[in-house]
């Protein structure tokens, strides 16, 4: 008698073969719906494309019926493997997942001859599927589908066979690492505490979940599967969870119905898909970490994370009703996606030093976002921003999640270094006084300026405001919209020239916009003729301006009555001659604030001449008293003098 393994052979007591085959597979069969008894009613075949038989529903198939005995055989099996194995193994090396949020649980390669091991012997394609042990390579006909070949490079594919002991992590289930056990033990599991193929899916049940036949462990909508390991409401002390803010999320909760088309899962709405809507355990796009889907359709241009959210967020038929079209908003004059260079990494410091990209996720936290259904005062952030880091006003301190609306701005437009001024925005004034990096906006905004728009402290002017409306004027430039309080966002001024806020139809937010510098409205700027001196003849004046929705001060006119800007008895007495003879707000005044000040200009009234546009008047400084209404300069070929009489410049 011979001694196989834990079992005796029946050959050698004379039981023929085909009885010993005739009587494992009805155990074989039996001890696996057993298994599968109380996951789910069983009304088809339930290996399903694992049932390799001729009338299978696999797109592989044997000339004969094996049964189990394609995976499985009742002696002669791989050495040492529990499920008495019966494919031949792989031997190859994997290249494991990894990106820059990882680094802390790592890889081992899955140990041969045990659980994930023996999915790989058939889905990493080095192998023939029915190349057994014991009977040899089978003969079979068709093939595999293409995405279910893993391959050995395994990057775009969820991790498995972790290092051991687990590493505990803010947005894992705390029993996790602690314990061995998920969030739902009775049918997510660790496979001697770790993470293998069979954590989440049952090899021998294709349909425990029906709308998503992937031999899943149990039903998965509403990102149940991937919930039973990752915790999205946990708190740990000195970790942030990246996950936080899910619950009441719009990708958690939306009903917007998903196209087959748009392969952002197998489920019908958005909130059904979870997060299978953004991230895919299998075959993600090539290389990219934290499995997230490529665009579809293809958009091969575009960075990853930024593909990530077009497949939604460009319009077409994807959605049902459509999101927003972000991706139209780009197509103007826009924040730039981010493609080749400078990619986004969530990893990445809040600060972006010398890495200038704004891919979506820089300003949206796809775990939080929700669409703003009501416009929060200033300076509160929005909730479609919502769980979205930033830096304070001091420039270097991060706030995980911001507070403020411009602290989100901070990233990018605060003390980073690298910062350009770039052609594509339009023409950017150089004032005659500032504070050294006339990009950095904080110093602009700070609350010991001399003046400067309200956007990182209260209005605190001393001085009258005659022209300031009651409320915000919305985009047809005549009706009134939010009161105007005392603080505005950066997105009152940095907003899509449609956008919904201030009654248009588009997205909210500084996407995109007709205007330079994505600004809501028109709004010009006073320039002298390209290789021209300062001071010599503006270019582009604006006789009698339009003072409309459609004039050349249309962004003026959203918080200012341009009419009474002109008036001679309510405001500067000097506006309605420098206005109407055509030159622009921008000669005179800053947009943001004073930043810094001199002795010749305090900054009172946000006076901080252009000098790409103003010349010194002789030897004099470039100069401004606001109490003698006078300034002492050279523009457009005339004099201004200290005393004020003006002559024509030599």
């Amino acid at each position: 008698m011979r001694i196989q393994g834990d079992f005796i052979s029946n050959t050698s007591k004379g039981i023929p073969e085909s009885v010993v085959r005739r009587t494992f597979l009805p155990v074989c069969a039996l001890i696996l719906l057993t298994i599968s008894a109380g996951m789910s009613q069983i009304t088809s075949d339930a290996l399903g494309m694992h049932n390799l038989a001729p009338g299978g529903t696999s797109p592989v198939k044997a000339s004969g019926d094996r049964g189990c005995g394609f995976c499985h055989v009742p002696h002669s099996g791989v050495p040492t493997v529990a499920p008495l194995w019966n494919q031949t193994l792989s031997k190859a090396a994997y290249t494991p997942y990894n990106s820059s949020t990882y680094h802390e649980q790592g890889n081992t390669q899955p140990p041969l001859g045990k659980s994930t091991s023996l999915c790989l012997s058939c889905h990493d394609g080095t192998v023939a599927v029915g190349e057994t042990i014991v009977a040899g390579k089978t003969s079979m006909t068709g093939a595999m589908f293409p995405e279910d070949v893993l391959g050995t490079n395994l990057t775009s594919s969820h991790p498995v066979s972790l290092q051991l002991p687990l590493k505990d992590s803010a947005d894992l289930v705390s029993s996790l690492a602690g314990s061995g056990l998920t969030a739902d033990p009775a049918h997510v599991k660790l496979i001697n505490k770790n993470v293998e193929c069979n954590s989440c899916h049952n090899p021998h049940v294709q349909n425990n979940d029906r709308l998503s036949p992937n031999f899943l462990v149990r039903e998965s909508s509403n990102g149940s599967l991937c919930l039973a390991c990752h915790d999205t409401t946990r708190t740990m002390t000195g970790r942030i969870n990246p996950l936080a803010g899910w619950t009441g999320s719009s990708h958690a909760t939306a009903t917007n119905q998903t196209a087959a088309l748009a392969h952002v899962g197998g489920y019908g709405t958005v909130a059904q898909n979870a997060c299978l809507s953004c991230h895919m355990p299998h075959d993600a796009a090539p290389g990219t970490p934290r499995l997230l889907r490529a665009a579809s359709p293809a958009a091969p241009t575009l960075d990853k994370s930024t593909q990530d959210c077009v497949t939604c967020h460009a319009g077409g038929s994807n959605l049902s009703p459509a999101a927003p079209n972000i991706a139209a908003e780009f197509g103007k004059t826009g924040h730039p996606y981010t493609a080749g260079s400078s990619l986004h990494d969530a990893a990445e410091t809040a600060v972006l030093n010398n890495s200038r990209h704004s891919a979506c996720v820089d300003c949206h936290n796809p775990h939080a976002t929700s669409p703003v259904s009501l416009f929060s005062a200033p300076p509160a952030i929005r909730v479609s921003q919502a769980g979205v880091s930033g830096i304070s006003a001091d420039g270097t301190t991060t706030l995980t999640p911001a507070v403020n609306q411009y602290e989100s701005c901070l990233r990018c437009h605060g003390t980073s270094a690298g910062k350009q001024i770039l052609a594509a925005f339009g023409y950017s004034p150089i004032r005659a006084v500032s504070a050294g990096d006339p990009l950095n906006i904080i110093p602009q905004f700070s609350t010991n300026v001399s003046s400067g728009h309200p956007v990182m402290h209260d209005r605190n002017s001393p001085l009258p405001q005659p022209s300031l409306r009651v409320n915000m004027l919305n985009l047809d430039g005549s009706t009134p919209s939010r009161l105007m309080g005392v603080r505005i966002m950066c997105t009152d001024c940095h907003n899509s020239d449609d956008n919904r806020e201030f009654g248009g139809a588009g997205p909210n937010g500084p996407h995109g916009s007709r205007w330079t510098h994505i600004l809501e409205r028109r709004y010009e700027f006073s320039q002298v003729a390209a290789g021209a001196q300062a001071g010599t003849l503006i270019q582009n004046l604006f006789p009698n301006p339009d003072q409309s929705v459609n004039g050349p001060y249309a962004l003026c006119g959203k918080c200012h009555d341009l009419g009474n800007i002109l008036s001679v008895g309510s405001s500067f007495s000097k506006h309605a001659g420098h206005i109407n003879a055509g030159y622009s707000c921008s000669v005179c005044h800053t947009s943001h604030g004073m930043g810094a000040i001199s002795a010749s200009i305090s900054g009172e009234r946000m006076v901080n001449f252009d000098v790409n546009v103003v010349l010194q008047n002789g030897s004099s400084l470039i100069s401004y008293n606001r109490v003698a209404s006078t300034c002492t300069l050279t523009c457009h070929g005339f004099s201004h003098n200290a005393n004020g009489t003006v002559a024509k410049a030599p």
